[in-house]
């Protein structure tokens, strides 16, 4: 940890003030607050998407114990909503963090209470990550999540970019097991896209950090990419059988002519299904 952190820069001053350290994000998130947007974002998904679904081979393997670190690809928007969902489905109980950008963050001001802390950029920024995230992990129970590529990144983009802080993370948080996680956004047989996920094999941080950087950088690479790969195999077959639904959402149209059909399916005595195409991928 010495070896990363500079020396105190006496400008800086008590963390929340202007030109000073924000306060720390363990200090700053609610419960209370998570709970309520948890709500708000699963009421969200549901209007508009059709389901989260995890690949059968893809549950995540975590220990208990120790901290663990999810890095994800970066296909879309939704990434962050998939990471509050699929963090309170699969891993009730742990609180979670995510880094994101700063000026992002500064538009969204309210996920500082749901443990969300800002990232500038630059060698300072790169420092005060590394110290958060460093205070994230030293609690057994805690999760940091974030997008391996720092960017948006196609997930067909090959070799999968990855950002130097989670290249470093290791050498603050050796006790870390990290986790790959790939996900997609396709769209199959109905109006709403499908969720998908799933995550590859744990790695301890004490493996990563006996790696030098690069060997490390690649290693975490490779990891990501096989989930990706393999994830991407089960989003083209478009069969809904390689997956556990973890949330349903939205099928069918929706509006004033779902109704009709509804209403005309119960005055017909019949079971309505508003499915565009019944028979596919469910």
């Amino acid at each position: 940890m010495n070896a990363i952190v500079p020396p105190r820069d006496t400008a800086l001053g008590p963390p929340g003030r202007p030109g000073r350290d924000p306060p720390s994000p363990v200090a700053l998130r609610s419960p209370l607050w998570f709970g309520f947007f948890r709500l708000v974002f699963l009421r969200f998904f549901r209007r508009h998407m059709r389901a989260l679904r995890l690949a059968r081979w893809g549950w995540p393997e975590a220990p208990d114990g120790v901290p663990l670190v999810v890095f994800a690809n970066h296909p879309s928007w939704w990434d962050g909503m998939a990471f509050m969902l699929l963090s309170t489905r699969l891993f009730p109980g742990r609180p979670m963090f995510i880094p994101m950008a700063a000026t992002a963050l500064g538009r969204y001001g309210f996920m500082r209470r749901l443990g969300v802390f800002g990232v500038e950029p630059g060698a300072r920024g790169a420092v005060r990550f590394l110290q958060v995230s460093a205070e994230v992990l030293a609690a057994p129970a805690h999760m940091l999540w974030l997008n391996a590529p720092g960017r948006f990144c196609d997930a067909r983009e090959r070799p999968v970019p990855i950002a130097p802080g989670l290249v470093r993370l290791a050498e603050v948080a050796p006790e870390a097991h990290f986790l790959p996680l790939a996900m997609e956004y396709p769209f199959w047989s109905e109006r709403a896209a499908e969720m998908l996920a799933a995550f590859g094999p744990p790695i301890t941080g004490a493996v990563l950090h006996g790696m030098d950087r690069q060997t490390r950088a690649a290693y975490l690479a490779g990891a990501l990419e096989d989930a990706m790969d393999r994830l991407a195999e089960d989003a083209i077959s478009r069969d809904a059988a390689r997956f556990d639904t973890v949330l349903a959402g939205r099928e069918g149209m929706g509006g004033i002519y779902q109704g009709w059909r509804r209403l005309r399916a119960w005055l017909g005595g019949e079971r309505f299904d508003p499915r565009h195409d019944p028979g596919a991928d469910r």
